[in-house]
């Protein structure tokens, strides 16, 4: 099955959602036999109205976020990640609290706006009414705030396919991973980064037959433990232990990444040691600038050299993936 992510509302802040309930409340009136059933009537509509609201555009943002369940765990990892799951559900369950709490505000001053005798009354019913809800709303003011920055981080995440059959680029950063997905996509990947970070994964497709499989970039890997890792970083190697199914491990001989070969042999064997299920493929790249006399594959993404042996060996490779079966993942012929 392919991620499948819900689309989120935009987040209404404290200010906007009450504007927004008791903004169009202001606009009901409703005629009664005399004049005091008028005003009785419009301030009942007006209740029930602007509670409606507030509890249904609470409830609407709630039921928006997926399920936490771990269902999905390289969502929900990568969520946690880049927001903070336990963070978001007390936000979404302080949100669910005041959703309830203004539905029963509402249907409880309706029923004192019904009983009142006098506009008096009424009015300081009224009163007492879009108060307590103002408080309830501001009590999560700081919720609301957390969860609309979450919902753009869970926008950005690009819609990754569990389903195809899947190579990751891996490698130091600056060793031409990107370039290297530019090639073979047969599109440009569309760049996705993930909040809270200046770099992040990038989603590519590319055709075996009338199959299509999907290549991620990861940003670079630094030889780390994962807990001492920072947010990009983390990204990279839950893509590599949730969607691998062939790692690409990209070396430059040439150095110019600004890393040492013996740094990356270094993360080299901390990748094997952390996914030892993975097939890996290691090439040397920039063979344009530097060619040793290792038995890796050379290749150059700049010039196109040992492309064509490469991508014959990914393709080899994922065909023995359980996903390669798989005819949902087969692109419909022209």
């Amino acid at each position: 099955m392919a991620s499948r992510k819900k689309t989120i509302p935009t987040i209404l802040n404290a200010d906007e959602l009450l504007d927004k309930a008791f903004g169009r409340s202001v606009k009901i009136s409703k005629q009664g036999e005399d004049r005091l059933d008028g005003k009785r009537r419009t301030t009942v509509a007006r209740i029930a109205s602007s509670g409606d609201i507030l509890h249904g555009t609470l409830v609407k943002y709630v039921k928006a976020f997926p399920s936490m369940e771990k269902r999905e765990e390289f969502l929900m990892e990568l969520l946690d990640t880049v927001v903070g799951l336990d963070k978001l559900k007390k936000s979404l369950s302080a949100m669910s609290w005041a959703s309830a709490r203004c539905a029963y505000l509402s249907r409880e001053y309706a029923r004192r706006a019904k009983a009142s005798q006098s506009a008096d009354q009424l009015e300081r019913t009224k009163r007492e009414y879009f108060g307590r809800t103002s408080s309830i709303i501001e009590q999560i003011r700081a919720d609301i705030d957390f969860v609309a920055k979450a919902r753009e981080a869970f926008k950005k995440i690009p819609a990754l396919e569990m389903h195809l059959p899947t190579m990751v680029v891996a490698g130091c950063p600056n060793v031409g991973k990107s370039q290297l997905v530019e090639k073979i996509s047969t599109a440009r990947p569309k760049i996705a980064p993930y909040p809270f970070t200046t770099q992040g994964i990038s989603v590519g497709h590319f055709q075996s037959g009338y199959r299509r499989l999907q290549v991620i970039d990861t940003p670079g890997l630094l030889d780390r433990e994962f807990e001492e890792r920072n947010a990009i970083e983390r990204q990279a190697v839950l893509a590599l232990k949730y969607l691998a199914d062939v790692i690409v491990f990209v070396i430059d001989p040439s150095e110019t990444s600004g890393y040492t070969m013996q740094e990356q042999m270094n993360l080299l064997e901390s990748t094997k040691k952390a996914f030892p299920g993975v097939t890996m493929i290691e090439v040397e790249n920039k063979s344009d600038l530097k060619r040793t006399r290792s038995k890796r594959l050379k290749i150059s993404a700049l010039n196109n050299e040992g492309m064509e042996e490469l991508m014959s060996l990914v393709i080899e490779e994922l065909s023995k993936s359980p996903k390669w079966s798989d005819e949902t993942q087969l692109s419909p012929k022209p």
